[in-house]
């Protein structure tokens, strides 16, 4: 056995690795055979990887590649941003009368930010879908307060590049919605929803019926501006027909301020 590149001193690998395999494949003599689509390594034929069958496979390099690679980033936990695409900057043209979710999410990103690395470590890494409007502003207000921010993107018709307040090694994309959603739980200590749309409401229902179910363990679940989200959801009226028990309604903790999301998540934690 040899000690081969990227394995701990002392810990001999016995296997090629899978860049060694690729480099040496490369030496096979041209020849019908050699050749030939089904020639090629599997790990190694996008055409193959692409293929309908490989669904599976595709899901579990979706599930692996941010783990492994947060991992390496030393990303300990992360608080998940949500919130509408369509808030513009305070400083952008089209500003309008909803900047003020922009910069409390902005300023909610940066407290969280500051003196939450240590040593390698990174707890309470803010990770956002990774576009504009208050994703933006999360992964703005971690950067400039010097954290590392993540951001998971997906493949869309319409869809824009990443922000570019993200830390560009954990900048992410996925083609799989399911795979995202998960990402955005794996590492979480809390979630907070600022207002938004469609995706921002899947996010909050999904969220609410994993603790709802104990498929996930609590956390803080922050709604930032109580008085817009009970103009569009009622949740009284949920307890008051029977479809949830009064206690389900303990899981939302409304925030009003950056200030008032961070100490419901320190006060929770400890």
């Amino acid at each position: 056995m040899t000690e081969r590149p990227g394995t701990p001193p002392g810990h001999a690998e016995p296997f090629a690795t899978a860049e060694e395999a690729a480099e040496q494949a490369k030496s096979a003599p041209p020849t019908p055979q050699t050749m030939s689509p089904s020639f090629r390594l599997a790990f190694d034929d996008t055409e193959f990887l692409r293929r309908d069958e490989m669904r599976a496979v595709r899901l579990a390099l979706e599930v692996s590649k941010p783990d492994i690679l947060q991992d390496e980033a030393g990303i300990a936990s992360t608080v998940a941003l949500f919130g509408s695409a369509r808030v513009a900057s305070p400083e952008a043209a089209q500003a309008g009368r909803h900047g003020h979710w922009y910069e409390e999410a902005r300023r909610f990103a940066q407290l969280l930010a500051e003196g939450s690395q240590r040593a390698g470590r990174c707890d309470f890494a803010i990770v956002t879908g990774g576009g504009p409007g208050i994703m933006e502003a999360g992964n703005r207000g971690a950067a400039e307060a010097g954290g590392k921010t993540i951001g998971l993107s997906i493949v869309l018709p319409n869809e824009q590049a990443p922000n570019r307040f993200i830390t560009p090694e954990l900048s992410f994309q996925f083609h799989y919605f399911g795979i995202r959603k998960m990402q955005f739980l794996m590492r979480a200590r809390a979630c907070a929803f600022f207002p938004g749309g469609f995706g921002t409401l899947d996010e909050l229902f999904e969220t609410l019926t994993l603790v709802q179910t104990d498929k996930i363990s609590r956390i803080p679940l922050l709604l930032f501006d109580r008085a817009w989200w009970e103009r569009l959801i009622r949740f009284d009226q949920l307890v008051e027909d029977g479809m949830i028990s009064p206690e389900d309604l303990a899981l939302i903790t409304w925030v009003e301020t950056a200030e008032d999301g961070v100490e419901a998540i320190h006060r929770f934690w400890r």
